[in-house]
């Protein structure tokens, strides 16, 4: 049996609780995946995007709902190196990419405040674009449980906000275009678990600017709160759930204050109108 078969075997029966059962459960209840759609799945060369691109076949051969799926690649400016281990991978894992070539890096470079912030959003768009001249109505990106309780903790602490990172949602520049996170079940843990039984070696980070600025990552805010977390589940095993599920049980009536879009709400609002009621 040919390795990639091997792996996607696997995905349904090894790991089919800890993975399968995880991307599936994701995919149904927030209503990724629908009829006719085009998905882009977007492939950094990293773990994630590359188990998300086995997943998205798998559920695309063995589904109910009539889909189509593109595999993008993007080369922002990797080195030569690091571009062919994502060819090599596409290629043993059966995953037949498109990649294309920006110049976002070579941008990146230049900016001295926030580039992985600039970064991303221009990786962001540029995807959006490449995916819709394919015909896409939707990318999906390899995100998984742990970004999404990492945001929750980032975004309080550095940002003075609660906020997480959002299962699905609208372009905000691209019309017609969705982003959906397949993986937001799966854990981390799972996804090494699985590249390293399948003795899987994926890009870690092939960022330039990191290449040239070690300390950058080692220091990153992202690293500081997932040491934080390991420190804190060994006096609760259950903080990365809970902080997780927060996201589902926010409790509107001890809330001071929050807002959607434009509007804004003050608990102050209501303040003497619930007295009267009592």
């Amino acid at each position: 049996m040919e390795k990639y078969k091997m792996i996607e075997n696997s995905l349904i029966t090894k790991y089919r609780k800890a993975i399968w059962a995880k991307f599936v459960k994701g995919v149904k209840e927030f209503n990724m995946i629908e009829e006719n759609d085009c998905i882009g799945v977007c492939i950094s060369g990293g773990k994630d995007s590359f188990l998300l691109a086995k997943c998205m076949q798998e559920i695309k051969r063995h589904g109910d709902v009539n889909f189509d799926l593109k595999f993008i690649v993007m080369d922002p400016g990797y080195q030569l190196e690091n571009r062919k281990k994502i060819e090599e991978n596409a290629k043993l894992l059966n995953i037949p990419i498109t990649i294309f070539n920006s110049n976002i890096f070579e941008i990146v470079d230049s900016i001295t405040e926030s580039p992985c912030y600039l970064c991303a959003r221009m990786r962001r768009g540029t995807l959006y674009n490449k995916a819709k001249e394919l015909g896409c109505n939707k990318i999906a990106l390899g995100h998984h449980f742990d970004d999404v309780m990492e945001t929750i903790l980032l975004s309080i602490i550095y940002g003075g906000e609660f906020k997480t990172m959002m299962p699905k949602l609208h372009s905000t520049n691209f019309k017609n275009m969705e982003l959906i996170r397949p993986l937001y079940y799966v854990h981390e843990k799972d996804i090494i678990a699985f590249a390293k039984y399948h003795e899987l070696i994926f890009l870690n980070c092939a960022c330039s600017f990191t290449a040239k600025n070690h300390d950058v990552n080692n220091n990153s805010k992202r690293l500081f709160i997932k040491n934080l977390i390991k420190e804190l589940k060994q006096d609760n095993e259950y903080i990365e759930n809970n902080i997780f599920k927060s996201a589902f049980n926010v409790n509107l009536n001890t809330i001071i204050g929050y807002h959607k879009d434009d509007w804004n709400y003050n608990f102050l609002d209501d303040y003497k109108k619930d007295h009267h009621k009592n």
